[in-house]
């Protein structure tokens, strides 16, 4: 697990020496382990290290044996072992027992099909130096992030875009397209990034870049085709794809040690029954937002070790702009704040890696939002008869359903039929676009709209006969997942310098949830229900079948809180906040939810949120004090 950032461009090689030394520096807390870099008259490869596998010649840059390549990669890829033995059958010699340099010799021997073949979190770049060609790639689901830009005839490409704005040819710049979009899905929405011609490398994808011309390919999809099954098969076959995943993403060099995150939901307990490590981590807010008293019950029936930490409201909110510094975007999902102080007690008491259960929501069904709006069972069980219609007929019914008068049920039934494009666009809806249009200034009431943003993914599965619930997972997997949950995920982890392993988003377990039938997974039961069941043979039955309730957070009790009101009031009121809203509108919806007249809290977060992250990198331009993680290191 690193970071790293690279350019290409024909400055001289030592001012490319001293700008990637700057650029390095700027994600020091990806890698505090080592550094070291690489340039030529063409390139810079600027690399940070936290060691696992090889922890004494896994350096990179890792060059080819005529060091004709040179490849750095983010990461870790569990079917490294059984690639190495077909590549060294193959002719290929190494120099080094690091997967980095499987991924290298992949490369030479399969050319862009090696990004296929590998199993686990990625991103990395090769440097050709015979064809000055840029080779790149990201993971299938969008676990380790990639950004790329091209500006003043330089090309950059770096697991953290503030790791260009060092660079003299970058040129900071708010993409005013990102801002209505986020108000709404609460993440960044759009492939352009809030800095303007920054990009994100999307998922399953690779790309190639030469001579100024980057061009990039889809190298894997999902698809999901249910399989004729029973429901025990299903549910086998899921507990034993855990299992395998799990042993697979719990290794690391001796002495390296590898913990697990443990909540009260179904998700986190499952791989921590499964993994049976030396520790366990929880985290809670002493307002009674708190999960520690349920995790650390689970802890002793696993016979485990649990330490947990209850955090206060003043060093919640007062941390809450480094997090922002450290996600690069602004993200207003609250449980960046519980998870940021997570991974840091994690590498507070030793730990360099943790395991933690992101992913089954989106691989199995687990999301009340994909049609959840009635607590009767009775409505549910009529619901999943009527899913078993032809889809043309569910979508007819739906229709009715949605002109009809109001009766009980009527609600949950229409989302059970609807096509998934019509009101689903993830789990978040913040601000409706007539509402951020109300508040936003003219300039910045802009940007693509909803169906432009969500409907591409939707045609790609909107004619396949699949459940409603299985196109909307299609959707998530796409949107929300790598949008939110694995940028949270990676960016906070990695500012704490802890590396975050996701055994439940796996290539292997994915084989198993796209064959499982929907109505195992999503019915009048509960959600991912044949997942809940793999997970009640390990834990107690409360566990297993507890409702989903995600990191709970007080942002309703600090907005309503005198002193957090006036310091949220106070950025509201601060002079360049009039660029983008409409003040008088933003400080009155802050004054009414204050006075109880609305419950505007995740509306307010949500500005919030913007405003600390746009203060912190266009007007302070933040920098956080790295030297104690830096102070042995030197930059190689």
């Amino acid at each position: 697990m690193c970071g790293f950032v690279s350019f290409v461009n024909d400055e001289a090689p030592q001012l490319k020496d001293n700008e990637i030394q700057t650029m390095m520096k700027r994600i020091v807390h990806r890698g505090p382990d080592d550094a070291n870099h690489y340039v030529d008259e063409h390139v810079a490869l600027g690399f940070r290290r936290l060691s696992f596998i090889d922890v004494k010649s896994g350096r990179q840059p890792i060059f080819n044996e005529d060091e004709s390549k040179a490849i750095i990669f983010n990461g870790e890829i569990y079917n490294f072992k059984s690639l190495r033995e077909k590549l060294v059958e193959a002719g290929h010699i190494f120099r080094t027992h690091a997967d980095t340099e499987v991924i290298l010799h992949g490369y030479e021997e399969w050319g862009a099909d090696i990004a296929k073949k590998l199993r686990g979190m990625f991103a990395f770049i090769i440097w050709d130096r015979q064809t000055n060609t840029m080779f790149g790639a990201r993971d299938h689901f969008g676990i380790k992030p990639l950004y790329y830009a091209q500006m003043n005839g330089t090309f950059f490409v770096g697991s953290e875009i503030k790791a260009f704005l060092d660079h003299p040819s970058f040129k900071m710049e708010l993409n005013k397209a990102a801002l209505k979009p986020y108000l709404t899905f609460q993440y960044p929405a759009t492939r352009e990034t809030f800095f303007k011609r920054v990009f994100k490398l999307p998922e399953g994808h690779y790309f190639h870049y030469q001579d100024g011309k980057f061009e990039m390919a889809q190298y894997w999809d999902v698809d999901f085709d249910p399989e004729e099954e029973s429901f025990g098969e299903a549910v086998d076959k899921i507990e034993a794809a855990v299992d395998e995943s799990v042993k697979a993403h719990s290794f690391a060099d001796e002495g390296i040690k590898v913990g697990s995150f443990l909540s009260a939901g179904v998700d986190s307990s499952y791989v921590t029954a499964m993994m049976k490590p030396d520790n366990t981590f929880s985290i809670g807010f002493d307002s009674g937002y708190d999960e520690t008293k349920q995790a650390r019950e689970l802890a002793a029936k696993l016979e485990l070790k649990n330490t947990d930490k209850t955090l206060t409201n003043e060093e919640a909110f007062n941390a809450f702009p480094k997090i922002q510094y450290y996600l690069d975007e602004p993200d207003s999902n609250p449980s960046v704040v519980p998870l940021y102080f997570l991974t840091k007690l994690a590498k507070d008491n030793g730990y360099k890696a943790m395991l933690s259960g992101e992913g089954a929501d989106e691989l199995f069904a687990g999301y009340t939002d994909y049609g959840f709006n009635t607590k009767s069972k009775a409505i549910r069980w009529f619901a999943d008869q009527l899913k078993k219609l032809p889809q043309k007929q569910r979508h007819s019914l739906s229709k009715a359903l949605k002109k009809s008068p109001n009766f009980p049920g009527r609600l949950h039934l229409y989302h059970a039929l609807a096509p998934a494009n019509e009101d689903f666009i993830g789990q978040a809806y913040i601000f409706s676009p007539a509402e951020a249009a109300d508040l936003l200034q003219e300039d910045y009431n802009c940007g693509p709209t909803i169906a432009e943003i969500m409907d591409p993914l939707y045609d790609k599965v909107a004619t396949k006969d699949i459940d409603e619930v299985a196109k909307k997972q299609y959707m998530d997997v796409h949107q929300w997942m790598p949008g939110d949950i694995l940028l949270k995920a990676d960016k906070m982890s990695m500012a704490n310098s802890l590396e975050l392993r996701v055994p439940l988003l796996d290539r292997k377990v994915m084989d198993v949830a796209r064959t499982t039938p929907s109505k195992y997974l999503f019915n009048y039961k509960g959600t991912k229900w044949a997942f809940r069941m793999a997970a009640n043979r390990h834990l107690p039955e409360e566990w297993a079948t507890r409702p989903k309730m995600g990191f709970p957070v007080p942002i309703r009790e600090w907005l309503h809180q005198e002193k957090y009101y006036k310091e949220v009031r106070a950025m509201f009121a601060e002079d360049f906040v009039n660029e983008f809203f409409d003040q008088a509108k933003l400080l009155q919806l802050a004054d009414d939810n204050f006075a109880g007249k609305i419950d505007g809290r995740r509306k307010l977060w949500t500005i919030y949120t913007f405003l600390v992250w746009y203060k912190l990198y266009f007007i302070d331009h933040y920098q956080p004090d790295e030297s104690v993680i830096d102070q042995a290191q030197q930059v190689g």
